[in-house]
């Protein structure tokens, strides 16, 4: 009994120590195979990889290895600090991949634009005993960095990405790609590391927003309540508001707000063209900046010499408004490489707008006719027969 009483509790302690082990850091128990021992390391949180460090105070001296496993083919890695943002542009990288022949290339690249190929050049700061090796399924790079201004705080991103022959090509950009959350703050006294969000990221699902939700829908809902809703009598000048208020919200969230943030994202995507994408959004604003103004300068009804061309004018610049609007949402999504869900919730909306501007058409081209004629001839044999029951009172 006393050993029974003795053994489960060893066991259960057996247990946990072992839980403990297994949920340690993988990159703790790494040794490398050219015996280096580095005294810090993290295991990060997207793309197989991990970052090992010696961080020297007195010098702002950082020696660190870059280790990304599970390669199975040809592919890049890099390791960048960026000392100016968080983003990617500005930041200065560490770049190695194997070459056709079979060497392995490792060499300094300074990030200027998110079109880049990996060019080679000097960095910011000092770089020394630059080195790399790419065996059994895992790609390590070394350096040693000299950084300015004495600080161990920085701001470091880690990319991998496809080759074509020598040339690095560009990672996925999706929103749900681990490559566009491999970044993050790196603090080398205490091993701290906070990862963090792209604001190129997060600003183009914010221009994605506001042109669906303005371009998309509201201008698409304000069409149909001008077309049909005015048609009914009992409607007043119900219809008018909430046509300009579709109208204005549509113009202020795609046209003035999605507008902006497109031209924001351009300035600073240098080498990435969207021609397609951006020539539609110009046209949209300026057909809908158009249809805005020209509401302010409207003829008369009366003016028989120029209300029937802006009419016509409003309704082409209408039509077109709409038709690329719903065009240009579905240009986006394939640019933010949207998940499926998006696509059919939007398709969705859509359709539904459809068949109530076909329902909303029958009503008003076929029921409503049949009705109003009904009711007046109703009221006509209801007037011939008072008529008839006077004239026989007289």
């Amino acid at each position: 009994m006393a050993r029974s009483v003795i053994f489960l509790p060893a066991i259960f302690l057996s247990f946990c120590t072992l839980s403990c082990i297994a949920q340690q850091q993988p990159c703790t128990a790494y040794k490398f195979s050219n015996n280096k021992l580095f005294s810090s390391c993290s295991d990060l949180p997207v793309l197989s990889s991990s970052l090992h460090w010696n961080y020297h105070p007195l010098s702002s001296r950082v020696e660190v290895a870059f280790r990304h496993t599970g390669v199975t083919d040809r592919r890049w890695i890099a390791w960048a600090i960026n000392p100016t943002s968080g983003g990617m542009i500005g930041s200065q990288a560490i770049v190695s991949f194997p070459r056709m022949d079979g060497s392995l290339a490792v060499y300094t690249s300074p990030i200027t634009s998110y079109g880049t190929r990996l060019e080679q050049g000097n960095l910011s700061f000092p770089v020394s005993d630059l080195s790399a090796t790419n065996q059994n399924n895992e790609m390590i790079i070394y350096a040693s960095l000299e950084l300015h201004g004495n600080i161990s705080t920085v701001n470091h991103l880690w990319q991998v990405g496809p080759m074509s022959e020598n040339t690095p090509m560009m990672h996925s950009v999706a929103p749900s790609s681990p490559n566009v959350k491999s970044m993050g703050s790196l603090e080398f006294l205490s091993g701290w590391i906070k990862a963090t969000r792209s604001p190129s990221t997060t600003l183009k699902n914010v221009h994605g927003i506001l042109n669906t939700v303005g371009w998309g829908i509201l201008m698409p809902v304000g069409a149909v309540i001008a077309r049909y809703l005015k048609r009914f009598e009992s409607a007043g000048p119900l219809w008018f508001y909430l046509h300009v208020s579709c109208q204005l919200l549509a113009y202020i969230l795609g046209g003035l707000s999605g507008f902006g943030t497109g031209i924001f994202l351009g300035i600073r995507s240098h080498g990435i063209e969207h021609s397609c994408h951006k020539i539609i959004g110009i046209v949209l604003f300026c057909l809908a900046t158009a249809q805005v103004f020209g509401g302010l300068v409207r003829p008369d009804k009366d003016s028989n010499k120029y209300r029937p061309f802006f009419n016509c004018f409003h309704f082409l610049a209408g039509c077109s408004t709409l038709i690329l609007s719903i065009f240009n949402i579905y240009k986006g999504f394939d640019i933010l490489h949207a998940a499926r869900f998006w696509r059919l919730t939007y398709s969705g909306i859509i359709l539904t707008l459809l068949l109530v501007t076909l329902l909303l058409e029958i009503c008003t081209r076929w029921c409503l006719p049949i009705t109003k004629r009904s009711m007046s001839n109703t009221v006509d044999k209801n007037t011939s027969t008072v008529a008839a029951v006077a004239a026989m009172d007289v």
